[in-house]
C-alpha cells in the first residue's frame, strides 16, 4: 500500500469524481487498463471517490474489498485510488503480488503519479501507473492461456 497527498493541487478540475477526468481522458486509462491486462492474469482496478477519510489506506482497503478485488483466483489484483476532493491517492495491491514484488515497487508507482499530479496532468499520471503496473504483472503474472478477465475494465466511482 501506498498512499500520498496532493494538496494545493485544485486547479479547475472539478473535486466531483464523475466529472474530474474528461471523457477523452477516461477513455485512455480503461484503454491504458486493456493493454495492460492482455499480457497478464492480473488486475488492475482505478477507483475515483470524492473524499477519503483521514485513513485514505483503509478507505481503500474498503473500496479494494467492494470491488472484489480480494477474489481474484491469484490474488493479483491492484487498485489505483484517488480521493479527487482531497488530491490524495493510494496504490493498493493483494497478497500474490505482495508475495512476489519488492514493496517498493508500489512506492514507485505512486511516485510516478505524483510527478505527474503535481503538473496537473491526472490522468496521464494514471496512465503511467497503469502502465508500470501491466509491466511488472506481465514479469509476475503473464497471460495464460484460459485466462479470463476476472474484473471489469472500467474506472469505477463512489461520491
Amino acid at each position: 500500500m501506498f498512499k500520498s497527498m496532493l494538496k494545493g493541487l485544485e486547479g479547475k478540475r472539478s473535486g466531483f469524481p464523475l466529472f474530474f477526468l474528461s471523457k477523452r481522458e477516461k477513455e485512455s486509462i480503461v484503454s491504458a487498463i486493456r493493454r495492460a491486462e492482455k499480457k497478464t492474469s492480473g488486475e488492475i482496478r482505478v477507483h475515483l471517490c470524492r473524499r477519503a477519510p483521514s485513513d485514505i489506506q483503509a478507505h481503500a482497503r474498503k473500496v479494494f474489498e467492494k470491488l472484489g478485488m480480494t477474489h481474484t483466483q491469484r490474488r493479483n489484483g491492484v487498485l489505483v485510488f484517488i480521493a479527487t476532493r482531497d488530491r490524495s491517492f493510494a496504490v493498493l495491491a493483494d497478497r500474490g503480488i505482495h508475495e512476489r514484488l519488492d514493496p517498493a515497487f508500489l512506492e514507485d508507482v505512486a511516485g510516478r503519479m505524483r510527478e505527474h499530479f503535481r503538473q496537473n496532468r491526472f490522468s496521464d499520471g494514471v496512465v503511467a501507473a497503469v502502465e508500470a503496473l501491466g509491466e511488472q504483472l506481465r514479469r509476475h503474472f503473464p497471460a495464460e492461456t484460459g485466462d479470463v478477465n476476472e474484473l471489469p475494465d472500467r474506472i469505477s466511482y463512489s461520491l
